[in-house]
């Protein structure tokens, strides 16, 4: 590890590669562990922010050793204050677990078997084709998943998504047709 010179400086600002990775050697553990200490969540992503940014300055530095060194801790500074700042601005992140999520919300299927009365839901399936009747049951009143109906069936399970929708389609248009709404029973 070389120290950070006036000469290396005076090469480095030339461009040569040799002196930026020396510079970038003897400074870079230092400006991390700095960022380290002030708390930042990223400090190898925030030192090479920092190098990235020196090193395209370069041209423009005054100072040599000493005002390489100072520039580069004032942009660490800066970075790490920035990162501070985004962090306190922003709520925090928890993860989703969806086994403690007790927000529930039933499905239309749910909602129509559960109010319709007995006798108006059966006529209303009684309407459907035997594929689409057995589809709906086994989903709506079984509840099995679209995988179990269709192993049920010995169908796809493309096939059991189609008869689904067709089937609740159907019933939605004769529940309309015959003026029934949730909640109300026409014996």
């Amino acid at each position: 590890m070389h120290p950070v010179t006036d000469e290396l400086v005076a090469a480095a600002t030339d461009g040569e590669p040799g002196a930026l990775r020396s510079i970038y050697e003897a400074l870079a553990p230092r400006v991390s562990g700095y960022l380290r200490s002030h708390g930042s969540s990223d400090p190898e992503g925030l030192t090479q922010d920092v190098f990235l940014t020196l090193f395209h300055r370069l041209p423009d530095l005054t100072g040599g050793a000493a005002g390489l060194r100072t520039f580069t801790f004032s942009l660490a500074h800066a970075r790490v204050v920035d990162e501070l700042r985004t962090r306190q601005r922003q709520p925090g992140s928890v993860p989703y677990e969806p086994e403690t999520d007790q927000r529930t919300s039933d499905s239309a299927e749910t909602v129509a078997v559960r109010t319709l009365g007995t006798q108006q839901a059966l006529a209303l399936v009684e309407g459907l084709n035997q594929g689409q009747r057995d589809v709906v049951l086994l989903r709506v009143v079984a509840g099995l998943s679209l995988e179990e109906t269709a192993t049920t069936l010995g169908r796809s399970v493309g096939s059991v998504k189609q008869l689904q929708r067709r089937g609740l389609l159907a019933l939605r248009a004769t529940a309309h047709d015959l003026g029934v709404t949730p909640g109300t029973d026409r014996r």
